[in-house]
């Protein structure tokens, strides 16, 4: 069986059960719920070992994520824009309203062999993988991996937060300038760095604001928890915006619009960037239309 991560719990961790250490460590479940079940169907050992739910974790153990042979689900037929592809590494725009991967068939991991060509490495995965998460309501841009050397080596980089990410959004009220929220997100350290591009009047929310975002930290919704905690809570959330304020049909502007990161075989540098949803610029236009009308001179 191919091992798709490896990891060493370091010194000074916390002694807590491996269904809790593995949601944190290994970012490609989707929830607690998607960890347990990976456990179950024996897709993790620690040194060596089968681990179990309850298993203690300890400084020093290494836990290995594994490809245990089976038969890989059925390819979901949706047509993603494919930005970028080797033999090891692809990156694939994930549309709005999509769930990376979970239980349910139609997800982007499923959706990744129709799009994808089949390795021909030594290592090659069953089938490509998202190496990180994409909240569903969130559209951009996903880093996969089609071979186990990539697997660990992007797991790597994400752990070091060597992976650069740039997100655009439209939140509510006017932000200037640049700075940094610094807020824990459930009780572990959270940064989330921004930089105002644009404002537009708007009679719905009084002002909007197109951010740039660079999360330096990769904790469950940070940028939007972290926006509704400042104040400017991002258009569109359902979760964490003001409930008047929902557009019906337009759902969450936000976009991972750009990433960075080392090829995990040949280190080189590698960097792609998308424009932002039309609908971003859209709306600004015409919420700063209708103001005008209405207050204009």
């Amino acid at each position: 069986m191919n091992v798709i991560a490896r990891h060493v719990v370091p010194a000074g961790a916390p002694r807590v059960r491996f269904r809790e250490y593995a949601c944190e460590v290994f970012a490609v479940f989707p929830s607690r719920k998607g960890v347990v079940k990976a456990i179950k169907r024996g897709e993790f050992t620690i040194d060596g070992t089968l681990a179990g739910t309850g298993t203690w974790v300890l400084p020093g153990q290494v836990i290995e994520h594994v490809d245990p042979e089976g038969s890989a689900p059925k390819p979901f037929a949706l047509r993603l824009r494919v930005v970028f592809e080797d033999e090891h590494v692809a990156v694939v725009v994930k549309p709005a309203g999509m769930v990376v991967n979970g239980s349910r068939f139609k997800t982007i991991e499923n959706a990744l062999p129709f799009n994808l060509a089949a390795s021909s490495e030594y290592d090659a995965l069953r089938r490509p993988l998202p190496v990180h998460r994409l909240d569903s309501p969130t559209c951009g841009l996903l880093l996969a991996a089609k071979t186990a050397r990539a697997m660990v080596g992007l797991g790597r980089q994400f752990e070091e937060r060597s992976v650069e990410k740039r997100y655009r959004a439209v939140v509510i009220g006017r932000l200037d300038g640049e700075g940094l929220i610094d807020a824990p997100v459930d009780g572990r350290e959270a940064v989330t760095m921004y930089r105002a591009v644009r404002h537009a009047s708007s009679l719905r929310s009084g002002s909007l604001t197109l951010l740039d975002l660079w999360p330096q930290t990769g904790r469950t919704h940070q940028l939007r928890r972290h926006l509704a905690l400042a104040g400017f809570p991002i258009l569109g959330d359902a979760a964490y915006g003001p409930e008047g304020l929902i557009l019906r049909g337009k759902g969450l502007f936000l976009a991972a619009v750009e990433v960075s990161f080392a090829h995990p075989l040949t280190g080189a540098r590698l960097g792609f960037a998308m424009d932002d949803p039309p609908k971003f610029a859209g709306l600004l236009e015409r919420e700063e239309r209708r103001f005008m009308k209405y207050n204009g001179p």
